[in-house]
Formats: C-alpha cells, structure tokens, sequence
C-alpha cells in the first residue's frame, strides 16, 4: 500500500484525536471528550497535519505496525479494520464518495467534542462512546436528519 493510500484510510471522524487517560496502577484506558488543539472540532480534520508533531510531540503517526500495538483505535477505525482483516463500513469515505457520510451517520466527534483549551481537567470529560461502535447500522437516507435531528449539511 502506497501511503496515499494509507493515507485515504483515514475516514476524518476525528475519534483518535481525543485525549484518552490510562490508569497507572490497572493500565486501564479512558477515553475523553476532549479534542487534540489541532483538531479542527467542525471538519474532525488536523488544522497542521503536517506538522503536527512539532506542535504536539506525543502524536501518534499511525502505521501498519503501530496499528498493531496500540490499544485505544475505535473499532470503527479503518486502520483498525484493515489491520482485522474487515471490511469499510458505509459511511467510510472510500466507500460512500463522500466525506460527509461520516459525519451524517454520526460517527464523527462534530458536534460531540470540547476544544483542549476550553476543556479544563481532562478527568471531568471522561466518556464510553469513542471507544464504542457507533450507530447506525445501514445507510441514511440523504434527505433524512441527522441522528442528531438537524437536516444534513
């Protein structure tokens, strides 16, 4: 695989970009709702993908063997799927051919994520739904609401 097209895995839902927490003690892992300074909260989208790692130094760059290590993808992630030998689901970009069916489906962070800097203790954010497999099951009608009940963008 190229990295262009490891690259297009990325379905721009913004889940890996919120900050987890692990116990010290039962090396248990939290997921938050906070959102990476980076990640643009709209777009679900690094503002400084390319030079993430400058401003934050502990970014992870995903590969197929990091993909391998780490315990804290959402099973929704295509990294994670491939990396499982499963297939895309619908929304995926690659399979819809359009970038907003992911957020249609609501499966982004849009709308769910607070800002780092807005955030305040990350203890006061912990939440179960990036670590969850997210619903819906089938495809939306692209006339229908949102999950969250506004009409689609």
């Amino acid at each position: 695989m190229t990295r262009a097209e490891w690259e297009s895995l990325c379905d721009g839902c913004g889940r890996c970009c919120l900050h987890k927490l692990r116990d010290e003690d039962t090396e248990r892992l939290a997921f938050t709702e906070v959102a990476c300074r980076l990640l643009d909260t709209h777009s679900c989208r690094c503002k400084d993908y390319a030079n993430r790692r400058r401003h934050v130094p502990d970014c992870v760059k995903l590969t197929p063997a990091k993909v391998a290590q780490v315990d804290w993808l959402p099973p929704s992630c295509a990294y994670r799927l491939v990396a499982e030998g499963k297939d895309l689901a619908w929304w995926h970009p690659l399979i819809s051919g359009d970038p907003e069916t992911v957020h249609r489906a609501g499966i982004s962070v849009r709308g769910r994520a607070v800002p780092e800097r807005q955030a305040g203790a990350l203890e006061d954010h912990v939440v179960r739904w990036p670590g969850l497999m997210p619903r819906p099951a089938k495809p939306l009608d692209p006339q229908a609401t949102t999950p969250e009940g506004s009409a689609p963008r």
